[in-house]
């Protein structure tokens, strides 16, 4: 709290927020007050067009080093387009793993925000980061049962939603219609 709203405040209001007036004692409106207060000194200000042009920029650069990837791989190894592909996003995702695993990508996605976490690369630093953090549980428990916890949901709802559009399409073909 900065110095100025300090002297604006008056003996009780220091009061309340120094917690010398038991909770039982206060009013609502200084409940409500010192509440207020606690959330505006706790919660982080952010500059929004700062933070989108973050997320820009390491999404952009993840996916220039994707499409260096694959440059390379169709150009200099000869590979058509589709293996050139499965080899980008087989580098890509290793890539995160072993960042993950170093502590690199984590920091990466606390300056890129969400630039980080949209590509393939965010998918596994989600399901790596879970295996690193429940390693010391064990084989099974910790890695085998903690690993998905992330990227179970999103795996979850990509099959769930792949079959239900399956058999819509199925369905549409029967009838004819597609």
């Amino acid at each position: 709290m900065s110095q100025n709203q300090q002297e604006k405040m008056t003996q009780r209001d220091k009061a309340v927020q120094e917690k010398t007036i038991p909770q039982e004692k206060m009013t609502q409106q200084e409940k409500e007050q010192a509440y207020r207060q606690h959330v505006e000194q706790t919660t982080p200000k952010y500059s929004m067009p700062v933070r989108m042009a973050k997320a820009f920029a390491m999404g952009g650069i993840i996916c220039v080093i994707g499409q260096l990837i694959l440059n390379y791989a169709t150009n200099n190894m000869g590979l058509d387009k589709e293996t050139a592909g499965s080899w980008c996003s087989m580098l890509l995702v290793f890539a995160s793993v072993v960042l993950t695993g170093f502590g690199i990508y984590p920091k990466c996605v606390e300056w890129g925000g969400a630039g980080a976490l949209v590509p393939i690369t965010g998918f596994a630093n989600s399901v790596s980061s879970a295996a690193i953090e429940y390693q010391k549980e064990g084989q099974v428990y910790g890695i085998g049962c903690k690993i998905f916890t992330i990227a179970g949901p999103v795996i979850l709802y990509g099959i769930f939603s792949s079959w239900v559009l399956g058999m819509i399409y199925w369905i549409l073909k029967q009838m004819g219609i597609c």
